[in-house]
């Protein structure tokens, strides 16, 4: 079976290459402003979901939180697990499949980790599995990109050269969705990628969030919790609440 195009990407040392400058002192700086939003107790259980190679579940952990990772790359994974310590375990994992039942007080996804998939009910399959991992009052917090502003300061066409590599970056909007083409050559080898990303707007999460139990509570526009502007903000910042039962 073909694998979908986030499986082959996020596997490739090429998208670790290209988004190198998303490094340990970014997280730190997100977090400590969003850990102050959520205001969880010292010991709390946190999923970061889609944690990639782990800098955001390192730090967490660092802060004194019992914190499991997962992620559906099996390299990621293997990278991640290096760090593992009694607070921090890591697990590859689709995010579409149900994980730990009525276990976390937090779940937290990070640098616009969702959207990826081809049709709403796998979003909305993987809201429920949030719902499904949060103990009853549990906090999901998601970090997207606002689709708004991306639609309007979308740039077709760039390139960013990143150690020896020249990235040749394409984008465009079709269909609800903002794809990205990834070319370059190393050696003499020619390769790309595509990303696709559905443009949610908040009222698309605002629904998505109360179908999956877990009503919005609060929204902010930036990581240092500046409020939402549909215009203005870069980032999207929701923070749901799991209700009793759905």
């Amino acid at each position: 079976m073909k694998k979908e195009w986030f499986e082959e990407w996020f596997d490739s040392p090429y998208y670790h290459t290209l988004y190198k400058h998303h490094d340990a002192q970014e997280a730190k700086r997100a977090l400590d402003n969003l850990l102050s939003a959520l205001q969880l107790p010292s010991g709390a259980r946190i999923l970061d979901l889609a944690c990639g190679k782990g800098r955001h579940s390192r730090y967490l952990a660092g802060r004194g939180y019992d914190v499991t990772g997962i992620d559906i790359s099996e390299k990621s994974i293997s990278y991640a697990r290096q760090h593992e310590t009694d607070r921090l375990a890591f697990y590859q994992h689709d995010m579409r499949l149900p994980f730990r039942i009525n276990y976390f007080d937090a779940v937290m996804n990070m640098f616009t980790s969702f959207g990826y998939f081809r049709h709403d009910r796998d979003h909305l399959l993987t809201l429920k599995n949030v719902w499904r991992n949060l103990k009853p009052g549990g906090l999901f917090l998601l970090d997207y990109f606002n689709s708004q502003w991306v639609r309007g300061h979308l740039v077709p066409a760039d390139t960013k050269t990143v150690e020896h590599v020249t990235f040749r970056l394409k984008r465009h909007i079709r269909k609800g969705y903002v794809y990205k083409k990834v070319e370059f050559i190393d050696g003499n080898r020619y390769y790309w990628f595509r990303e696709r990303v559905r443009l949610f707007s908040l009222k698309d999460f605002e629904t998505l969030f109360m179908e999956a139990g877990m009503p919005v509570i609060r929204t902010y526009g930036a990581y240092d919790l500046t409020p939402f502007d549909p215009e203005k903000s870069t980032r999207l910042i929701l923070i749901g609440q799991k209700k009793a039962a759905v």
